[in-house]
Formats: structure tokens, sequence, C-alpha cells
């Protein structure tokens, strides 16, 4: 690395930081995308990663630090604990793409499976190991594909055991929390509209549906069609935004003309 000057330099350990990659692989994936980190990102994830070793043992040692006394499961002491530990906020989006690894049925439980066999796919087996591997966990979420795969993982991981929809209050903080990640200019305003005029639990489609429509539709709806396949709740949602004056009827009402 002492060849490279010292822009790349740094470029290539803001790249280790964040992706835990080696110096060679690093330098390798930044020099295919002609030193554009983003474009670094996308080789860097589109190839297949190596797993590391990991001691069985201390996987084990882990496990039952944080597991519970009275079940063979980590519970939400446990994982608070495990934060506290990895000093992170419990409700940190990294803790999400942990659960998201690890398989996890269930928001703020691990079983012994899901946590040891997470962390194993992970090449963790300490503490350490575990901390120096969330900026890459926290990075994976600038990844298009693999956001979509934690968004549609978030509706099951949070909706409470033997329910098909997801809790109004909970949808509402899990939007909150993934679109803050991709900066939907949207999400403020879709939970409003949902307290005023929705109140209901949220279905699995409609879950999925808004991710499509907010990768999909532009800022301004110019490509919102409102004869398309939309759930009728995402229909109901434009028309709230123009109601509201955040969206100018006439302009709306031009681009839908305009595409007839």
């Amino acid at each position: 690395m002492n060849k490279l000057g010292r822009g790349h330099r740094e470029k290539v350990q803001q790249f280790m930081t964040i992706t835990g990659a080696s110096e060679k692989v690093s330098i390798q994936s930044l020099k295919a995308s002609d030193w554009h980190m983003e474009g670094a990102f996308d080789v860097f994830y589109s190839q297949p990663q190596p797993k590391s070793y990991t001691d069985m043992r201390h996987l084990e040692e882990l496990y039952n630090k944080y597991k519970d006394p009275y079940a063979d499961m980590i519970m939400a002491d446990g994982i608070s604990l495990l934060c506290s530990d990895l000093q992170v906020d419990p409700q940190d989006i990294v803790m999400l793409v942990v659960s998201w690894h690890m398989k996890a049925a269930t928001m703020c439980e691990f079983s012994k499976q899901e946590f040891v066999g997470g962390l194993q796919s992970l090449g963790i087996d300490s503490l350490e190991k575990f901390r120096e591997r969330l900026p890459f966990m926290r990075s994976e979420l600038k990844d298009e594909q693999k956001f979509r795969e934690i968004y549609i993982f978030a509706f099951g991981w949070a909706k409470e055991k033997g329910q098909k929809s997801l809790a109004l209050d909970t949808a509402i903080g899990m939007w909150q929390l993934l679109f803050a990640e991709k900066q939907w200019p949207f999400v403020d305003h879709w939970c409003q509209f949902l307290q005023a005029r929705h109140n209901k639990a949220i279905s699995r489609d409609t879950w999925s549906q808004l991710l499509e429509f907010a990768r999909t539709v532009g800022p301004a709806l110019s490509n919102y069609d409102s004869e398309g396949a939309w759930p009728y709740l995402i229909d109901e949602f434009v028309e709230f935004l123009t109601e509201t004056g955040v969206i100018q009827k006439d302009l709306l009402n031009n681009d839908w003309n305009q595409k007839r």
C-alpha cells in the first residue's frame, strides 16, 4: 500500500474498516471501480465472501454468557447485555442486520441455533471479532439487494407470534428505522397518514409494496400511475399528499394527463 498515493491509501483504509476485507481485496475492488467507493462496494458484495474459521468452544461460551437462566434462548435481557458489550444502542439498525444474519424468527430472541449459526457464518467467535464486524454489517444496508432482503425479513421478525399482520406502532417504528437509512422523503408523511386515516395493523402485502413504491416512484411522484396495481392504501396516501399540499395537485394531474 506504500506505493499508493495518500488519497488512495485513505480510501483503502476506509474500505477495509467498513467491509472487513483484507488490504489486497480492498485494493482490487477499488481498482476495479476506478477508485469510486460506491462502485467498489458493488464489486465487493457481488463476490462470494469466504468464511472465516470459528472456534465452536468460544461460540458456546458466548452463547452461555447471554443465555436466559430459565430458558435455552437468549432473551431481551441477554440481548441488552450483548449490545452493552458491543457498545451499540439496542435500537441501532445494525442489530436488525445482526438478526437477519442469524435468521432470527422473533425480535428480542435468539435461539441457540440462530445465535451460534449466525455468528459462525460471519466468522465471529469473540466479542472483539463481533465489534470488528459491525461496520461491515452496517455497510450491507448500502447494497440494494441486501437492503431489500433485510426489509422483507423485518416484517416477520417484528410481528407478534401467531399474528399475520404487523401492529401499526411497530410498523411505524420499523419504517422510521429502515427508511432513515435510505432517506425516503415521505416516510414521516406516510406514518402521519397511517395514524390519521388507517389506524390498523399492516399486512405483508402493504409492507412489501411500500418498498417498491419508495424505490420506483420519484420524490415529486412524477412517475406515479394512478391506474397502476398499487394497494388502495398507497393510492390513498398519494391523495393525502395532495390534500395536505405536500405534492401540488395541478402538477400531479398534468403528469397523469401527459401519460395518456
